[in-house]
């Protein structure tokens, strides 16, 4: 366990995560990299890289219940210790909602984690590749529900036949020349077609015509259209 969070384990905690956001709750477990917040309905494991600040709250101030039922993402191999890449082997296959950017929160399954990035499948945005050092929360789903209330024919048990590299910058080069959305589409220049892809920079060209550079660091998200 995370040392520095020891004296706060089972306390109601206020965090406060990249891109302004909030999440209040009960502190759970802290390992090397990742924290496990309980905020009375779901458990949300957030990596700490993203952790901007963490204060104790008043035990009544949110009302928070603790849990009646553990995690489903935990370690079954005898060591208890946390670590984000355990966290998403574990929850390989199960549906989850995830925050990476923007204003909207991803909801599907894992398929694949490789070094640096991992596989997503989604309803609404279909096989996604997300960079690990973007992923803001991971919240596992409760057995019994499903994404928008689908059913299992909606969710394909291997959603892309594509051979994945092992880092993401090695994937990148499978979508020169094809159209792609970066980063959800958040910028309207994050949408178009990959012309090339040199060291850091991906040049798109975008719907006018116009080539721009963007920096391989700052894409978060992919997937093709």
């Amino acid at each position: 366990m995370n040392k520095i969070f020891q004296k706060l384990i089972n306390e109601i905690v206020n965090i406060e995560i990249s891109g302004k956001k909030y999440i209040n709750g009960t502190l759970i477990d802290a390992g090397s990299d990742i924290a496990v917040i309980f905020d009375g309905k779901d458990y949300v494991y957030i990596p700490l890289v993203h952790i901007q600040s963490i204060k104790m709250a008043d035990a009544n101030e949110y009302n928070i219940s603790g849990p009646t039922e553990p995690s489903v993402l935990v370690s079954e191999d005898g060591n208890n210790e946390l670590s984000l890449r355990k966290v998403l082997t574990k929850g390989k296959g199960m549906f989850v909602e995830i925050y990476v950017t923007g204003k909207q929160e991803l909801h599907g399954y894992l398929t694949s984690i490789m070094n640096n990035y991992f596989v997503f499948h989604s309803p609404v945005f279909k096989t996604m590749y997300i960079t690990l050092n973007h992923l803001k929360w991971i919240i596992p789903y409760t057995q019994e529900k499903r994404p928008y209330g689908l059913e299992s024919h909606n969710f394909p048990i291997q959603p892309t036949n594509t051979l994945l590299a092992r880092s993401f910058e090695v994937q990148m080069e499978k979508f020169k020349n094809k159209m792609v959305v970066i980063n959800l589409g958040e910028n309207n220049t994050h949408i178009g077609k990959i012309n090339n892809i040199s060291e850091q920079m991906v040049e798109i060209q975008t719907a006018r015509d116009e080539p721009i550079l963007i920096n391989l660091h700052h894409i978060k998200t992919l997937h093709q259209v």
